[in-house]
């Protein structure tokens, strides 16, 4: 499983980082998810691999723009490039007549199905590979994150089950590593009943603004990868007195250290934090404040980077 940045800016873009948009690509390295569609996604999605026709499902956070408008044309785009596969969405339910009126309003035709979920009764939603859940967070309009579990990684065949079945080796067994569907001795057989993971699944979270951390601590014990909002740093909300509904990279990281997050990976910077050490606030304030905190594998997210989670389990650029 990979993690691509599309913007890791907070509220406005910056000539370096555009805003929120963090894609989730499956281990087969092919099928991917979109978590938020802040503004200029698409232009993004053209300095890297993937494409929208192998794009499963978009998971908005929350109604703010800097998580959202980049929507429409996105989906624009989607049908102009040929896409006919079904589309899942799942985002506030107050966006979605958004969504339809600006389709409608700009005479926008899509060639696939658009199928919208509201996240406020997401039941959770699986493809064959990841299924994904949300747990809501706070901030100042409803928030939530996205929790990706790996379904099976990397099946092989369930030698004991067959052999105790008495299921012979051949054909049959072929059959059934490709996840067919087979008949032996009058029983139909699926392949999926003789497939098991043949390594732990990885789990990664992709959070929404929050400004409680603790909110996540049910789902991040022990989770591969935790990618939260560090918009500020400790010192500026204590100045100013104020978080804005947002998380320090402080608060993040004692969260982080206690759950036992083995990768945490702060985005969503305020554009104030500038990526020059020589000036000053710098991004770089965000990482030591984190560092003092946290003492597992920290990433800052940057525009475009593409990070794998290695068979150790350690974040590293892709």
């Amino acid at each position: 499983m990979d993690l691509q940045f599309l913007g890791t800016s907070a509220g406005v873009p910056t000539k370096a980082r555009n805003v929120s948009a963090t894609a989730v690509i499956e281990a087969s390295g092919s099928h991917w998810y979109l978590v938020d569609c802040g503004e200029g996604t698409q232009h993004r999605l053209l300095h890297t691999s993937l494409s929208v026709r192998d794009l499963r499902a978009i998971f908005i956070t929350h109604v703010h723009g800097d998580h959202c408008f980049g929507l429409p044309g996105l989906l624009a785009s989607a049908g102009m490039s040929g896409r006919q596969q079904p589309l899942e969405l799942i985002l506030p339910a107050a966006l979605h007549e958004w969504v339809r009126l600006g389709l409608a309003a700009s005479d926008t035709f899509l060639p696939f199905e658009l199928r919208l979920h509201a996240v406020e009764t997401f039941p959770g939603w699986a493809s064959d590979s990841v299924r994904v859940d949300s747990v809501a967070l706070s901030h100042r309009v409803p928030s939530v994150g996205y929790v990706f579990s790996e379904i099976n990684p990397e099946p092989r065949l369930d030698v004991p089950r067959l052999e105790a079945e008495g299921i012979p080796r051949g054909p049959l067994w072929g059959a059934l590593a490709k996840g067919e569907a087979v008949e032996h001795g009058g029983r139909l057989l699926h392949g999926r009943d003789y497939l098991r993971a043949s390594r732990p699944a990885r789990r990664v979270i992709v959070c929404g603004d929050n400004d409680s951390p603790e909110l996540l601590a049910e789902v991040a014990r022990d989770v591969d990868v935790l990618v939260h909002e560090a918009t500020f740093t400790q010192a500026l909300i204590e100045r100013t007195g104020a978080t804005f509904g947002h998380s320090s990279a402080a608060a993040v990281a004692r969260f982080a250290e206690t759950a036992g997050v083995r990768n945490l990976v702060l985005t969503h910077f305020s554009a104030r934090y500038q990526p020059d050490p020589r000036r000053s606030p710098c991004i770089e304030d965000l990482r030591v404040e984190a560092q003092a905190h946290y003492s597992g594998h920290l990433t800052l997210a940057q525009d475009l980077q593409r990070y794998h989670i290695g068979r150790d389990g350690c974040l590293q650029p892709a």
